[in-house]
């Protein structure tokens, strides 16, 4: 009995190992294409669900493309109804463990290849660099989560011995909520519906259960699917509570009509249908899966925008507009925590721009600007940052570098507008006002840009017209001074006044050398900037 027991432990153990690493190192492999193919993908309900679908075959983790849909919609970039779809697609997608089972895990031997691929993995891994490793882990992961089936199917074989299940077998409906309970414990406390299936679907091959209790099981797993959800939810954004929201409706609706109509159905069908029954048990759970999975989305599909208000009704949007972009579940997604806290950023220096560009227009009363949205807005950017870990693709600590440097420039946008009351004297000064208002029209032209979603660099045009202003503003700043002092002394006004005036232009000059900087960053060639802070640091 022990050695059952270890056996069963150990395989589930080596399964979960096996998923884990193959599913971080593809989502490490996809990257910024993760979020592309979303964004590119999901523009109507059909190619959304087709997208749900294809991303958690590729990244074998309904969990991973959740948690990428829940960024796309706390960034405004996915519409919810669009996110309901690629939802319903990641439920159809996970179906796909139950097929690879079947068709591969317990057709053969499996242990004559596995460990094969889990040492040339780990050689990969351990010589290779960037994609080479994480092909590596991929590799090492889908070799150890097939040792584990083996573990599974031989510890199954040893449970059939010693433990009669034939009292579970009643058709009665009260055996069948108690096996239905089961298959949602068994989902929880594995924390993956597919370790679960997967072990269900081995005790069916060793004929530990019989094709009525493991298709009750099965629908039961697919219901424990929604504590993962709700729990990943608890204390989350509005967005991870909607997207629990799809889960649990999308889900138990699913499995109520598969409990009542589609399980009897099939087990009519093998009873009754030779051909039915040459496909086997294994391979005919499968296809239950997917075609309940298939059956749900046929039920909400027609509905998804009435869906949509529903669940908008429900839960409706409380976080600040800015701040609602970051949820700690992107964090085992770098790629998309990353996009989370530059969509944040980019909208509060567009809004920082807008209030610049009013206030030197005179549209806005300088004195009545207040920073304090924007130093909670920063402080909740820089609490995110410090959870997060760092990323182990090449590419995104890149973008994680630009990031942490675009914070730094933001915090000094925010000390620039907490003086932003300096207009009202460079309002005063014919040469500074003159300024003031063509780098308005410059920085006017960055808005639409930081807006736009999802974020695309910023044209190199628009970059060097503001760097070729601050340029210019920095080569006539003695004169421009010289002509406040020249107009102070003729005019007759105080020392106290002309420092004033001087202050002010020695502020515009600063925000428009900031703007500048932060333009390059946010631009194509964001190497010119590396290049003149390396000139500063050694001169």
């Amino acid at each position: 009995m022990l050695n059952v027991i270890v056996q069963l432990v150990g395989g589930i153990g080596l399964f979960l190992l096996g998923m884990s690493l193959m599913t971080d190192s593809l989502k490490a492999i996809a990257g910024e294409a993760l979020r592309q193919w979303l964004v590119r993908f999901t523009n109507s309900p059909t190619k959304a669900v087709l997208s749900g679908i294809g991303l958690t075959v590729v990244v074998q983790s309904s969990t991973a493309t959740t948690l990428a849909t829940i960024g796309f919609v706390s960034a405004g970039i996915l519409s919810f109804s669009h996110a309901i779809g690629v939802i319903i697609g990641a439920n159809i997608g996970t179906t796909s463990t139950g097929w690879m089972v079947a068709l591969l895990g317990l057709k053969f031997s499996i242990a004559s290849f596995a460990l094969p691929l889990v040492g040339v993995g780990a050689l990969l891994n351990l010589f290779g660099k960037e994609k080479i490793a994480f092909i590596g882990l991929t590799l090492a992961g889908f070799g150890l989560l097939f040792l584990g089936i083996q573990f599974l199917q031989d510890a199954m074989s040893g449970l059939a011995l010693l433990i009669d299940l034939s009292r579970w077998s009643e058709p009665s409906l009260m055996m069948k909520l108690i096996l239905l309970l089961i298959g949602v414990l068994m989902t929880i406390l594995l924390q993956s519906s597919s370790a679960a299936i997967t072990t269900t679907l081995a005790a069916l091959s060793t004929q530990t259960i019989n094709l009525e209790q493991t298709l009750v099981l099965v629908i039961g797993q697919n219901i424990g699917t929604v504590a993962t959800a709700v729990l990943a939810a608890i204390g989350g954004t509005t967005s991870a509570k909607r997207t629990a929201a799809v889960h649990v409706i999308f889900n138990v609706v699913t499995a109520v009509f598969a409990f009542i109509l589609l399980s009897p159905a099939f087990i009519w069908a093998y009873q009754h249908f030779e051909s039915v029954q040459q496909l086997g048990p294994v391979l005919l759970v499968a296809a239950f899966h997917t075609t309940f999975s298939l059956l749900g989305a046929c039920i909400f599909m027609p509905f998804l925008a009435k869906f949509e208000q529903l669940i908008i009704r429900l839960l409706p949007e409380k976080e600040h507009a800015t701040t609602r972009y970051l949820d700690e579940s992107l964090y085992s997604v770098p790629a998309l925590a990353i996009a989370a806290v530059e969509r944040a950023l980019l909208r509060s220096i567009s809004d920082m721009y807008g209030i610049f560009v009013r206030c030197i227009r005179g549209q806005m009363v300088a004195e009545l600007v207040k920073t304090d949205e924007f130093d909670y807005t920063l402080g909740k950017i820089e609490n995110y940052l410090d959870k997060m870990s760092a990323p182990q693709s090449i590419a995104d600590q890149h973008r994680l570098l630009i990031l942490l440097r675009l914070v730094v420039y933001v915090r000094v946008l925010k000390n620039d507008l907490s003086s932003v009351a300096h207009i009202e004297s460079i309002q005063n000064q014919r040469n500074i006002e003159e300024l003031a208002n063509r780098f308005a029209v410059i920085l006017e032209q960055f808005i639409p840009y930081l807006l736009n979603e999802p974020f695309t660099r910023i044209p190199n045009a628009l970059v060097d017209e503001l760097a070729s202003f601050s340029a210019e503003m920095q080569a006539h700043q003695d004169l421009v001074r010289q002509k406040i002092i020249e107009e102070s002394s003729s005019r007759m006004v105080s020392a106290a006044y002309t420092l004033e005036q001087l202050a002010a232009q020695r502020w515009l000059e600063h925000l428009v050398i900031h703007c500048s900087r932060v333009a390059i960053l946010l631009g194509d060639n964001e190497q010119v900037l590396v290049n003149e802070e390396l000139e500063a640091t050694q001169a």
